[in-house]
């Protein structure tokens, strides 16, 4: 079971230079996933239900998923 604590769902979890695995706007009916570098956080509330919103080191944009832990 995935630690609920650090979902991409809380703007609070995401910082700027955090790894994580997002899912793209092309992605979301697959739901494949990309992983990175967070660039920017995009989303401004401090909640999504979909997950929130960042743009990759890349400059990829999507909503995080899930947050890679050491």
């Amino acid at each position: 079971m995935k630690n609920k604590e650090m979902t991409g769902k809380e703007r609070r979890n995401i910082s700027a230079g955090l790894e994580v695995d997002i899912v793209l706007k092309k992605d979301q009916r697959t739901g494949e996933l990309t992983r990175g570098i967070v660039k920017d956080i995009l989303t401004k509330s401090a909640f999504h239900p979909h997950g929130i919103k960042v743009r990759l080191e890349d400059g990829q944009v999507g909503r995080v998923q899930e947050i890679i832990e050491d």
